[in-house]
């Protein structure tokens, strides 16, 4: 399988702090990659750094084949990203949020205007094209912050809780999405609290203090811990004294 990201011993130091510890990872051209951990466990940070926004205290990452040290620029124009706290413009219309973007990403005003009609249309958004995204539904601007992430066709796109707070259809609707992107040959990075969701990856991996705990397909990492869920494994790893207090 041909490797969107390849990650080796990547670490990030604040001080005598440790934030990212070491990690170690591939993910596959269309995989669908979950990153789980508890807040804290520095998540966070090694997306900064994978999107090329920290530079790393050690060890190398390739995403997209650039080196996020020395190639950040190009992994940029690479990939895309959506934050579940910041990701679309309230105060501008959809469309207007679509040519923002697509201007970001160096596309041409053609294929702004061709690529941001199939995205609306294939949404069913056409006829709220100049509606402000301040007065959407959650729902719908986080369906429209995905598209509008995928707008350039990127290599990788990084996915930091993006459905939080949404009702479980549109979770769903969601993933369908992110199915879809991947079968186009997009690999997905995503970060979730939901546990249910983890059960979609084809692979995970879970992040305590800093360090990958554990790392497999979510059916290989219940057999390994002997539990029914993803949810159970998380506790295990990144809440021991409760697991422990539950018998587990």
């Amino acid at each position: 399988m041909t490797q969107a990201i390849e990650v080796r011993d990547l670490t990030r130091r604040f001080g005598t702090f440790t934030a990212v510890d070491a990690i170690s990872v591939d993910v596959g051209k269309g995989e669908v990659f979950g990153f789980l951990g508890a807040n804290g466990a520095g998540k966070t940070t090694a997306i900064k750094m994978l999107i090329g926004l920290l530079e790393p205290t050690g060890g190398s990452a390739r995403v997209a084949g650039f080196d996020v040290l020395t190639q950040s620029e190009d992994v940029r124009r690479r990939i895309g990203y959506m934050s579940q706290r910041f990701s679309l413009y309230d105060d501008l219309t959809m469309r207007e949020n679509i040519t923002l973007y697509g201007g970001i990403y160096g596309l041409s005003d053609e294929d702004i205007r061709t690529r941001g009609d199939e995205l609306l249309g294939g949404l069913g958004m056409m006829h709220t094209a100049d509606t402000l995204v301040g007065t959407l539904p959650l729902g719908w601007k986080q369906k429209l912050a995905f598209s509008v992430a995928m707008l350039h066709r990127p290599a990788v796109v990084f996915l930091d809780e993006p459905t939080g707070g949404v009702d479980p259809v549109t979770r769903r609707q969601f993933w369908e999405m992110i199915y879809a992107a991947a079968s186009r040959g997009t690999t997905v990075f995503v970060t979730t609290h939901y546990m249910d969701e983890a059960e979609y990856c084809d692979r995970l991996s879970i992040m305590v203090d800093g360090r990958i705990a554990a790392m497999g397909t979510p059916a290989a990492l219940k057999a390994e811990f002997g539990v029914a869920s993803i949810d159970e494994v998380f506790v295990r790893l990144a809440r021991p004294s409760a697991a422990a207090a539950a018998g587990g």
